[in-house]
């Protein structure tokens, strides 16, 4: 192809845009700069900025639209972590957790947007601690009794039994609430500013990465269930996310100016994982109605069929209001402390990269350091309150609908506002909870196979401001990876290597070997840190300065992260504010703001003297 005949308009502004004569652009190429700066800004300018409020018709259909979009990474936690607390069989009590973490997850979506970090960001489940809460529940001492495995065996209304799973539900809890404490300081005391100055994306890579790859054990077991299942849903999911994305289905609609016509509705961009399961359960649903599936659990592919978990959605409650402590007092295990600590770090820098990825996709200016630190300090708040009742994890924010903003573009924090009160409404539906425990286990599978793929290649894709063309960080993140896919496994083959006399350091140090994101991240942090390598070799340029030059905000003030309710205006007459991490203070701008002024009165001065002398 000839230079300067692109394909499109844009490439071929962008290749005039290079254009100098004797050094200084060209005429044309600064008008084509100034239309291709328009153009793009245009492009990448969203709909709803953060602080806009849409007519509150398409408020709800967004906002469900941000829920559905969350849907299958929320489900899917309570649905693994119940194979480790041995409710395997118990379809009531799976719909009951799946109730609970809708519940939180809308409670802290709400303190999130409303006193966190401000952005239009919602809160869910997190992998980082799924991973350490499955190593912490495989532990000799914690693994599930022979016969809750056998479903004849098991009465969900024993006391035996519910003391078996409530144990270590309880256990759960009180660590992940002890542990979010971590987050809670490095938060709120302004200590993640200091500490993201060490943490690039060789070490944020392996982390993201890891949490993909570690679970394919998990995935694989369900999608093993029924091939032929599994892979239908990975397919349609795989269709409608790629291939139909981009294809709209006309729908029926109506405005004053143009009355009934049709608009428009790209659904296969904006809920393919959910139709994908729908999909698939529907197929599932026909072949257990005709008897196509086996009825014989010892059977293979007996776990398709949609009956299962027996008449589960009618046995459940059409209401029910989780509460902190429902399964009892949590209690504290030292090991899993340290274990989720790991997890909770992990958590805490995935959530700095999402936070100047949703500024920018939402058009407000890069989040200050008030603000990044007000939002891990709600994040830990986060955790604590998904530990007290009881959801067996914690709380971060969720990349999926921080990517889906660039797709909807559409960044009104009211929108996730409604979202989180719609998960907050969905968590005290029972029926619906129980409903979405009788998906078919090969149907997750599928589900998973596309949603843990992603996530590991996430995780890579934070390399691109690396440079790998450089033998240095092809080495950390190679040796990184592969150390943290080696080593968790052998100690887990070797579970009584580990002997230093005292039981409780042998199962910490235990548990953290075992963890894959821990291994990883701690290899690629150390490597990263100790290799010398410059700064742009190893990403850790300017990232303000960056976001400012790429983000195109529309909002061009820090205001976006001012506190509520007047919080901000109220403290900023007292000095003191500045001193406290997560308050923005106002002294500081116009501090700034007058010392622009004089500077500026004092260039315009000496320019008028040097004209005075020229004269």
């Amino acid at each position: 192809m000839a230079p300067g005949k692109g394909s499109g308009g844009l490439d071929n502004l962008a290749f005039e845009m290079g254009e100098q004569v004797d050094g200084q652009p060209s005429e044309k190429a600064t008008k084509t700069s100034g239309s291709s700066s328009e153009v793009e800004g245009g492009r990448n300018r969203p709909t709803y900025c953060v602080t806009d409020v849409p007519p509150w018709y398409l408020c709800i259909f967004l906002a469900m639209q941000n829920y559905l979009t969350a849907f299958g990474g929320i489900i899917s936690i309570p649905l693994i972590l119940s194979e480790g607390l041995c409710l395997q069989h118990d379809s009531l009590t799976q719909g009951r957790l799946i109730n609970t973490i809708f519940f939180v997850s809308g409670l802290c979506t709400l303190m999130q947007v409303t006193f966190g970090i401000r952005l239009p960001i919602i809160q869910g489940g997190t992998f980082t601690l799924l991973t350490p809460a499955m190593a912490i529940l495989s532990m000799p001492e914690s693994q599930c009794p022979a016969w809750t495995q056998n479903a004849s065996l098991v009465n969900t209304s024993s006391p035996i039994f519910i003391e078996v799973w409530q144990t270590r539900m309880r256990t759960l809890q009180g660590s992940i609430m002890v542990a979010s404490l971590l987050q809670i300081l490095v938060g709120f005391s302004g200590l993640i500013s200091f500490l993201m100055r060490f943490i690039g994306p060789l070490t944020t890579a392996p982390i993201v990465s890891l949490i993909g790859l570690s679970l394919y054990d998990s995935a694989g077991s369900r999608a093993g269930s029924h091939w032929g299942i599994s892979v239908m849903t990975t397919a349609l999911i795989i269709l409608f996310s790629q291939y139909l994305r981009l294809i709209p289905i006309p729908v029926p609609a109506y405005s004053k100016t143009k009355k009934l016509h049709t608009s428009k509705f790209f659904i296969f961009q904006i809920i393919p994982i959910l139709l994908g399961i729908v999909v698939s359960w529907l197929v599932c649903y026909i072949l257990t109605i005709y008897d196509v599936l086996p009825s014989d659990p010892a059977q293979y592919g007996h776990l398709a069929r949609t009956d299962v978990k027996g008449n589960v959605v009618g046995e459940a409650s059409w209401f029910t209001f989780p509460y902190p402590g429902q399964w009892g007092q949590p209690t504290v295990s030292l090991v899993g402390v340290f274990g989720l600590m790991a997890g909770i770090i992990c958590s805490m820098v995935e959530s700095v990269g999402d936070y100047p990825t949703c500024a920018r996709l939402s058009g407000a200016p890069p989040p200050p350091k008030h603000a990044i630190s007000r939002g891990i300090g709600v994040e830990g708040l986060g955790s604590l309150l998904a530990g007290a009742f009881g959801t067996g994890n914690g709380t971060t924010s969720f990349s999926e609908n921080v990517a889906a903003l660039g797709i909807t573009k559409v960044g009104s924090r009211t929108v996730i506002l409604v979202s989180g009160f719609f998960m907050i409404l969905l968590g005290m539906l029972g029926k619906i909870g129980a409903v979405f425990t009788t998906i078919p286990t090969p149907v997750i599978g599928g589900m998973l196979m596309v949603m843990f793929g992603v996530i590991a290649a996430a995780g890579i894709s934070n390399l691109q401001s690396t440079d790998m063309n450089s033998s240095r960080n092809i080495f950390v993140f190679g040796f990184s990876i592969f150390s943290a896919l080696i080593i968790p496994n052998w100690f887990m083959k070797n579970p009584d290597f580990i002997d230093t006399g005292v039981k409780e350091v042998d199962q910490v140090l235990h548990i953290l070997l075992t963890t894959h994101i821990f291994v990883g991240g701690l290899l690629g942090f150390f490597l990263d840190n100790t290799v010398p390598g410059t700064k742009r070799e190893r990403g850790l340029l300017d990232l303000d300065k960056a976001l400012l030059e790429d983000c195109g905000s529309t909002l061009g003030s820090d205001e976006v992260y001012d506190l509520p309710f007047g919080i901000t205006s109220c403290l900023a007459s007292q000095s003191w504010v500045r001193y406290i991490p997560v308050c923005p203070w106002k002294g500081h701008k116009s501090q700034s703001e007058d010392n622009t002024v004089s500077q500026n009165q004092g260039d315009q001065h000496s320019t008028e003297v040097t004209e005075e002398f020229a004269l």
